[in-house]
């Protein structure tokens, strides 16, 4: 599977499961972090942890593919980081998205591929 493949497949995921806004930006070929950030926003701390939860046992179990970490899910942090490598998702609340705001960030150094609201 290749890294855009990939990246639709955890969006697609994310969407099953109730995600809201999901964001695919391309990265590609200027940065070296990934070629793709999957971004999106939960309703609650638990909401993230199945959110991220359920895309790493789908993964694994249907594509053989695991992350090769995964970052935050506390109570505290209202954000989540998983790292496939070609891929990192970011599954944030709300207010926790709007303040670090990746799309902004990213937005000269990327081009958005697929938009879920």
């Amino acid at each position: 599977m290749d890294s855009l493949e990939l990246a639709r497949k955890i969006a697609e995921l994310l969407e099953d499961k109730k995600a809201e806004d999901i964001l695919v930006l391309d990265l590609r070929p200027e940065q070296v972090i990934a070629d793709f950030f999957v971004i999106a926003t939960g309703n609650s701390d638990r909401q993230l942890k199945a959110l991220a939860d359920w895309v790493k046992t789908e993964l694994k179990q249907k594509d053989s593919v695991a992350p090769h970490s995964v970052e935050g899910g506390s109570a505290e942090s209202g954000w989540v980081l998983m790292d496939y490598s070609v891929v990192m998702v970011h599954l944030f609340l709300e207010e926790r998205r709007q303040y670090f705001d990746l799309e902004g960030l990213w937005r000269s150094e990327s081009k958005v591929v697929l938009s879920i609201k």
